[in-house]
């Protein structure tokens, strides 16, 4: 048969050549994944060979054995091909790694360590073993080695839970790992730190148990593993945001692809790969509009955060680190307790030492006392600190953009915590309003927006405004206090138009209203037609005409309220009444859309600039819905250091923008350029070449010479001034 033929002839090929391939590893391995059981016997000789060049390592390990290092390539390359003859090789090589790893030569270990990973690749040998013994060798003092470890490690693990979660295998190696955290040799400790890190990027391990195994890196008495696990906990959702961002800045659009095609020669081949661009495009905005699984923020994944905010303020009283590190430990802190409303009283006179205009960093100091300010901790604690920043800031003898900051800071406590501050102290920063810098102006006309909102009575009665209509029945609340409602909040503003809708998009039928529904299910389509929403409903003109629509609404029902306020003080009571009512049904019988919330948003901002007792406005003022972003849990740099006016440039920074300025720019020349060179001069470059005696009786001499002394006198200031600056430039 063609078998025997083939078996045959590679009989004699290998007859012939034999006798050099014990020589000729790479082409025995080749003829051995050709034809395993024809060169069985090449292969058990180099086994044997191997073995007995292990014994000659062993006596002395720390050298380099070139024979060794050969073989055992050879044996890696052709493991899958022998599985009886090397079942016991993968271990050998691992005890092997695991007694001498750190004394062998980093070429031979490099090369046992390589050859196990191509081993685990083709599935001979499981996962745990392998990832124990390379997180044990990151002890090694070898840069490229750990480097390798770490690729291979990350890379398998995520290979592992790609298509399904191996939570045994991932508990087993998280326990490792929370020991190698606390390992003595810290290059190790902070390489198994990189691993947690990037693998919780990776959205591998991103769980809660990673979080908290990271939380005690945080209190490691080595810093360049405690600032690995303060920096993955302050950064781990901008990373992913900038790098999301960044992805989407540097892919083109539909439109500039259209254009490119426009642009360029039309070919067959530019056709097809602008077809593929289209599809590549519509796939990920399709995939864009999919809904994203909820992912919590590293914070918030905490078993104690309680316990982890007192446990790493008292390793910041006791640390002697440099003050860089100290303010991230303190940056952690502040969103500990921002985010949790933790109780931390020790945490703001500690930072309150710091809060002077000559300390470094004084803005992201403020920014963090901010940050840990809510509405749970007592007024009585955060007072002392609101008071170290008006005094040492708010105050005359500072300048302008000192003052700012310190009303910026003060304005970001007091939203955050209002009952901090009382109402002389108030109605003191309101003063600033009239202050000459304008930076300070718009700070202080800041925390008068602030208060108008929550508590108007603390201003002074020229400062709360024109009442609005949110600000009907809104009370400050007091400390503990909390509104508990009946409803989803902002129901109260949808009409009855709203509550009946349209038949389509009806989800859900009460009992009451229907008599077929007898307790069973409805099939409700899912078909793209009727969860569309039209592009044109966001276009400005669509805003406009709900809005306009939302006002008539609200002038139809409030009529007798307009035409006599003395009897919407009877009939204010029942209007509340009915709301609320409608309110309740709305919440209770009704699954609210996206374009019911849209609806309350928009209407809570109308709501927000109308007056109380508003005649009918001759134009509706337009609100970007999409715009307002609700105060978020970090308080931003931006905040505090708004600056609304430019400073003055320096005098390195004019030249630098005046330099910039020629660079394409055709060399000066003065005066008017003349159409021709044959053209006739004017009279204003005739009377530069023109005699004196002709010149005297002109009305520009006659006027010079009838100047008084102090005329004269400031014509010869001016002109030093002008030599001496000139000179200057000249230096």
């Amino acid at each position: 048969s063609l078998d025997q033929i083939l078996r045959l002839r590679g009989a004699s090929m290998s007859g012939r050549h034999r006798n050099l391939l014990p020589d000729n590893l790479p082409q025995l391995q080749n003829l051995i994944k050709r034809d395993p059981t024809l060169y069985e016997e090449e292969f058990l000789q180099q086994y044997r060979h191997y073995q007995a060049q292990l014994e000659i390592f062993q006596l002395k390990p720390s050298e380099n054995h070139k024979p060794l290092t050969e073989v055992v390539v050879f044996l890696c390359q052709v493991t899958q091909c022998y599985p009886q003859h090397l079942a016991n090789f993968p271990d050998e090589l691992i005890e092997l790694l695991r007694r001498h790893g750190r004394v062998l030569d980093p070429e031979l270990r490099m090369t046992l360590c390589r050859g196990l990973i191509m081993i685990r690749n083709r599935g001979l040998l499981p996962p745990i073993r392998l990832l124990e013994l390379f997180f044990e060798l990151f002890r090694c003092q070898d840069k490229l080695l750990r480097k390798t470890l770490f690729l291979h490690i990350v890379t398998d693990i995520k290979n592992i839970n790609t298509r399904h979660r191996d939570n045994k295998l991932n508990t087993q190696l998280q326990n490792f790992m929370y020991t190698m955290l606390r390992d003595s040799y810290h290059v190790a400790a902070k390489m198994s730190l990189d691993v947690l890190t990037e693998l919780y990027k990776k959205n591998v391990w991103r769980d809660a148990k990673t979080v908290n195994v990271l939380s005690t890196a945080c209190l490691s008495s080595v810093t360049k593993v405690m600032v690995g696990a303060v920096k993955f906990f302050l950064g781990a959702d901008e990373e992913e945001d900038e790098s999301s961002d960044s992805e989407d800045e540097d892919k083109p659009t539909a439109k500039e692809l259209v254009f490119r095609d426009k642009v360029n020669k039309k070919t067959v081949k530019r056709k097809k790969k602008l077809e593929r661009a289209m599809t590549v495009l519509k796939k990920q905005k399709k995939k864009k509009k999919q809904p994203v699984a909820s992912s919590f923020s590293a914070l918030h994944l905490l078993h104690d955060p309680q316990d982890f905010a007192e446990k790493l303020f008292k390793h910041l009283e006791k640390s002697k680190e440099r003050f860089e590190v100290k303010l991230m430990i303190l940056n952690l802190i502040s969103r500990l307790i921002g985010v949790h409303k933790l109780f931390l009283f020790n945490f703001y006179p500690f930072i309150q030492r710091f809060l002077q205009p000559h300390q470094r960093e004084v803005t992201k100091l403020l920014a963090y006392t901010a940050q840990a300010c809510h509405d749970l901790v007592p007024p009585e604690v955060v007072e002392p600190a609101l008071m170290a920043v008006v005094n040492n800031f708010v105050t005359e003898r500072n300048s302008s953009d000192v003052m700012a900051v310190g009303l910026n800071a003060a304005r970001e406590m007091c939203a955050r915590c209002p009952l901090i501050i009382k109402e002389d102290l108030l109605r003191d920063l309101a003063q600033y309003k009239s202050h000459r810098s304008k930076n300070v102006i718009m700070a202080a006309r800041s925390l008068i927006q602030l208060y108008r909102d929550i508590h108007p009575d603390l201003l002074h009665k020229k400062d709360r405004g024109r009442p609005t209509q949110a600000a009907v029945g809104r009370k400050p609340l007091q400390y503990g206090e909390v509104e508990v409602k009946s409803f989803v909040t902002g129901t109260e503003l949808l009409t009855v138009e709203d509550v009946k809708g349209d038949e389509k998009n009806e989800v859900y039928v009460h009992e009451d209203e229907s008599e077929e529904s007898d307790g069973e299910w409805h099939d409700v389509s899912d078909s793209d037609d009727e969860i569309t929403i039209d592009d044109k409903d966001t276009d400005e003109e669509g805003m406009e005409d709900e809005l306009e629509g939302d006002n008539e609404e609200y002038e139809e029902g409030k009529t007798e309220e307009t035409r006599s306020p003395t009897s919407s003080e009877t009939k204010e009571e029942p209007v509340e009444n009915t709301q609320l009512t409608c309110a309740e049904m709305i919440s209770q019988t009704r699954l609210l859309t996206q374009d019911d919330f849209k609806t309350i948003r928009k209407r809570q901002l109308q709501r927000e600039i109308e007056p109380r007792l508003a005649k009918k406005r001759k134009k509706t003022t337009m609100i970007d819905v999409d715009d307002e972003t609700a105060r978020g849990e970090l308080v931003s740099l931006a905040s505090i250091e708004t600056v609304h006016k430019t400073a003055k440039l320096d005098k390195q920074a004019r030249l630098a923008s005046i330099v910039a300025g020629r660079e394409d720019r055709p060399k000066y020349k003065g005066g008017r350029k003349r159409r021709s060179d044959f053209a006739s001069t004017s009279h204003k470059e005739k009377q530069k070449t023109k005699n004196f005696l002709m010149m005297r009786t002109t009305r520009k001499v006659k006027q010079k010479s009838r100047r008084s002394f102090r005329d004269k006198q400031m014509a010869l200031k001016n002109s030093l001034l002008k030599t001496k600056r000139s000179n200057k430039r000249k230096q």
